[in-house]
């Protein structure tokens, strides 16, 4: 088989957004085997290249989230930057934005006046509230939009305040669910040949509302309120997270009935399966107080790689409680290719997210590192029919 470059090879898209969420989304496109130009302020370029950690003066989230991404510097505020803009989606096939709502609008770069430009086009567009409702033109940034999605009221303990995630999922979430509209946008035009682009567009909140089809269903036919607890309150017994003899914090959940019947024999005590307080899952809940406590003391009698490969013998869902350094040492890790490597101009190396998911026939891969500001800005142009003297006309004006 002959190398490839992912299922999307000869997609093109344009990123215009910055930050996450919406640069998440294209970075799986890229990933995937898309051409991604991502269009930055001149100067000051997308605000993640600031953003932490850093080495060096060097932001470390740039090389992974940037991947097999150009960078083109152009203020599309300026008139002569939206005619350049409209130059560069002739031939695209995806927009991804995440500005405010009616913000292109007002520079005349809207759907309406994009899609003149090229019918073809897929504009996917990413804000805090969606383009409609009375939130629509609210500022939105992830961690609030996990707030407003009923996410992190769940998070934590019952006696003590609600906690945001510690990173920024909402963002991640909603980038996958972008890209999902963009592709599925693309197989309408192509595959069931309607030719036709259209506007795919979802707000911060809505990917993780998604996901809590629970809560909906909860509060619709029971009129409950769920409150926070940790894990899988209320789904599932018996299921924790649990300390081994050697200090080491695992979890467990037993979501099946199946896995309770293997976790008792695990534990050498299948006499709780006649049990008739253990008999389902309903009965487990209603008396997981106890259960837990005998669960508590299996765990806790053994250590953490005798117990792993004690449940697993016996096909019990269980992990460790894995930090970075655990995961750099991981067998299954490795052998997955979770974790490679991609060059730096000023690092050397760097390490990276892998390549998901696996395509058998066409994996994606990482092309090229992630871009300098501006450092195709001249080749994209020249592509675009323009002159090496307009070019240094834009640059001394300030729009590239």
């Amino acid at each position: 088989m002959s190398l490839s470059n992912g299922p999307l090879t000869g997609i093109r898209i344009v990123d215009a957004s910055t930050v996450l969420a919406a640069p998440f989304a294209a970075s799986l496109l890229g990933d995937m085997g898309a051409e991604v130009i991502k269009v930055e302020l001149p100067q000051t370029g997308d605000p993640l290249r600031g953003l932490g950690p850093y080495k060096e003066e060097e932001p470390l989230r740039w090389p992974g989230m940037s991947r097999n991404k150009q960078s083109l510097t152009l203020d599309i505020r300026q008139k002569e930057g939206q005619e350049i803009f409209k130059d560069l989606l002739k031939d695209a096939d995806v927009l991804i934005e995440n500005f405010r709502p009616k913000t292109l609008e007002r520079w005349g770069l809207g759907y309406e006046e994009l899609k003149q430009v090229n019918p073809k086009l897929v504009m996917a567009r990413q804000s805090g509230y969606g383009q409609t409702g009375p939130y629509a033109e609210k500022a939105g940034f992830g961690t609030p939009a996990t707030a407003f999605s009923g996410y992190t009221y769940l998070q934590g303990f019952s006696d003590r305040h609600p906690v945001s995630p510690a990173f920024s999922l909402m963002d991640y979430i909603s980038g996958v669910f972008l890209a999902l509209g963009a592709v599925s946008a693309l197989y309408n035009r192509d595959a069931a040949g309607t030719g036709q682009g259209q506007v795919v567009e979802l707000g911060l909140y809505e990917a993780m509302f998604r996901m809590m089809d629970f809560l909906v269903a909860e509060y619709d036919q029971l009129g409950k309120v769920r409150e926070r607890a940790p894990m899988l309150h209320g789904h599932s017994s018996p299921a924790g997270t649990y300390r081994t003899k050697d200090h080491h914090w695992v979890v467990l959940v037993c979501s099946t009935q199946r896995t309770w019947e293997r976790l008792a024999k695990a534990m050498k005590r299948e006499a709780l399966l006649e049990d008739q307080r253990y008999r389902t899952n309903a009965d487990r809940m209603e008396h997981d107080k106890e259960l837990q406590e005998i669960v508590s003391d299996f765990i806790s009698s053994n250590n953490r790689d005798e117990l792993q490969e004690k449940l697993d013998q016996f096909g019990v869902p269980v992990s460790p409680i894995m930090n970075i350094k655990d995961i750099f040492e991981n067998e299954q890790y490795e052998a997955r290719e979770n974790i490679l490597e991609v060059d730096h101009p000023r690092l050397g190396k760097v390490k990276v997210p892998g390549i998901v998911p696996k395509f058998s026939e066409t994996p994606g891969r990482i092309r090229h590192r992630a871009p300098d500001l501006g450092e195709h800005t001249e080749s994209i142009l020249y592509r675009l029919g323009y002159s090496k003297e307009r070019i240094t006309k834009l640059k001394e004006s300030g729009v590239v």
